[in-house]
């Protein structure tokens, strides 16, 4: 009886590097590339350094409808709304821009005023209170996003509405609100679907791409990494790009719970420190907290995330000292192109170079770039590389405790899982900062996002909304989350669906808010479910063992782990460094 031979390809492209993991009948083989200008380049790359081939899964995280989105290379897109309601996306809400510096300007909408339109015509609660009315002239557009007034109750009208525009423009993307993120709250529903809507030219032309450059290379389709930390079809991610806004991140955080499950962690956070930026999450239970909205870009993205925390942090961060002499780090990087200054391409003063001249970096990294020690000095003459790994470790620190302290948990109560090229440099001296007594460093670690792409189960998200009394409410799924407020107040709060979901509420309100009124009507808001066939199961072995006792240097593939003084540890059988104090 022969067995199976199974191959898992995962690819995931960041700023300065893409990474892949190819899972070969139980084997895992790994490979980093440096990011090309056209993506899909580098991933046809990537799968041939690590040599795959006869591929039966493949999956790919992007950062595309993210750059897009920052950098507003969107297509020409178009807004219908309800008639006195068309200049929503300007109108936003009453909040300002930043609190204390009335000068602080909104983000610029997407759809500008004169392409926003509105069509006469409303919904009530008891049925139409007025017809559709003709619908206007969209104009030469690339897109059409849609977003009429309690749609998500009633979707009747918005249906009409976009089936005309279809009708009428035929080459034109046209996305309804209901088919995306039928929510109340009608400026953050807005944003949404104008976001996806002004995507989805950018990334069709990619994903398509993609999906032939991928044929011809003899590689399956590939599914893309959601935003939800699951996986989707090429066609759906098409369709629907606000969904991967946050697609590679997302697939790192699945590979840090992977670890630190299989570790024996329950608890952990994730802590992602790449070429460009540092993400992190907190893992209950071993896998991602999830969120319902996030903002991208200064706009809200009313879909379901990986509850991910970033920061203009990483290593190709580039350094500034102020006219004060105060030393500044990021949000600017160096990239791939040039790198920081120790490539030997020009690269200005990073994070990098600041490790490079401590000893914490080899002369050679993965992939044979040999490091310039005398431009790493050039570069930062003047200035003390200590200082600089201080200021940058300020700012993930920040960003730790935005995910743990600042939502009520104790980060000494967690594991660190520490990845990304950068992010075992950096780990020991943030958990003790923090009080974290154990770091977990995957034998992966610098390409542990495309393991999480292996890894990932593929997922199809769900969203009803209901705002009415959950005494009202008998008909809920068994599995699934609800969003729950008591009757008046203007926020949710999320509990797993169970037998006693109002007792949960309660207690959930007491654990956020310190009180909880066990005699006010609790409102069902929403309710979340997600259809998920699970991913392949990986068997992870370690590739060396290895005992260490800080101040230590340690090489791994595709990443460097510095082990200070009065740190040590050893691998699992896993390979993953487990580092205590």
């Amino acid at each position: 009886m022969q067995s199976t031979r199974v191959a898992i390809l995962g690819v995931d492209v960041g700023g300065t590097f893409t990474d892949a993991v190819l899972l070969d009948g139980g084997r895992v083989r790994t490979a980093k590339v440096p990011t090309a200008e056209r993506q899909e380049e580098s991933v046809l790359a990537a799968a041939r350094a690590v040599g795959a081939r006869d591929v039966e899964r493949f999956a790919h995280g992007t950062t595309t409808a993210t750059n897009a989105l920052l950098e507003r290379r969107g297509g020409r897109t178009a807004y219908v709304g309800n008639a006195g309601f068309e200049h929503l996306l300007h109108l936003r809400r009453q909040t300002r821009a930043h609190l204390y510096r009335l000068c602080a300007q909104h983000p610029e909408p997407l759809v500008p005023l004169e392409r926003c339109h509105g069509v006469r015509g409303r919904l009530g609660p008891a049925g139409e209170l007025e017809p559709l009315g003709e619908i206007p002239d969209i104009g030469d557009v690339d897109a059409v996003a849609v977003c009429l007034l309690f749609s998500f109750r009633d979707a009747s009208h918005e249906r009409a509405v976009a089936g005309e525009l279809r009708r009428r423009h035929p080459g034109v993307h046209v996305v309804a609100s209901h088919e995306l993120a039928p929510e109340f709250r009608e400026y953050e529903r807005a944003s949404t679907v104008a976001a996806d809507a002004y995507l989805a030219p950018v990334a069709a032309r990619y994903l398509s791409a993609l999906a032939d450059a991928a044929g011809a290379a003899g590689l399956p389709e590939p599914l893309v990494m959601l935003s939800s930390g699951g996986v989707a079809t090429l066609a759906e991610a098409s369709a629907h790009p606000a969904t991967i806004l946050v697609s590679g991140p997302a697939a790192g955080v699945v590979g840090a719970g992977l670890v630190a499950r299989r570790a024996g962690f329950a608890d952990a956070i994730a802590f992602d420190m790449g070429g460009t930026s540092t993400d992190v999450c907190l893992l209950p239970g071993g896998r991602a907290a999830r969120v319902a909205e996030r903002d991208v870009g200064g706009l809200p993205i009313r879909l379901p995330s990986v509850d991910l925390h970033t920061v203009g942090a990483g290593g190709g961060s580039l350094v500034r000292v102020d006219a004060g002499g105060a030393i500044h780090v990021g949000p600017e990087s160096a990239g791939a192109h040039p790198g920081p200054a120790c490539y030997g391409a020009g690269g200005g003063a990073t994070v990098t170079d600041a490790n490079l001249l401590l000893g914490r970096l080899p002369g050679e990294l993965p992939g044979g770039l040999v490091l310039d020690r005398d431009a790493a000095a050039a570069a930062l003459a003047g200035v003390d590389p200590a200082a600089v790994v201080e200021v940058v470790n300020a700012e993930m620190l920040r960003a730790l405790r935005v995910v743990s302290v600042e939502r009520g948990h104790d980060p000494r109560d967690f594991a660190l899982v520490a990845f990304g090229g950068a992010g075992p440099l950096h780990a020991c001296a943030l958990a003790e900062e923090l009080g974290i007594a154990t770091v977990l460093v995957p034998e992966a670690a610098g390409v542990l996002s495309a393991l999480g792409l292996v890894a990932g189960d593929e997922r199809r998200d769900r969203v009803v909304s209901h705002v009415r009394p959950l005494a009202e409410v008998s008909d809920l799924p068994q599995d699934g989350e609800a969003d729950l407020r008591y009757r008046g107040q203007s926020f949710e709060l999320t509990v797993p669906l169970q037998r006693d979901l109002a007792g949960a509420f309660h207690r959930a309100h007491a654990d956020r808010y310190g009180y909880s009124d066990a005699s006010r009507e609790i409102e069902l808001v929403a309710v979340r479910t997600a259809d998920i066939v699970p991913g392949s199961a990986i068997d992870l072995h370690a590739t060396a063992s290895r005992t260490v006792s800080g101040p230590e240097l340690v090489e791994l593939p595709g990443a460097t782990c510095w082990v200070p003084d009065g740190w040590s540890g050893e691998t699992n059988d896993d390979g993953t460094l487990v580092l205590s104090r």
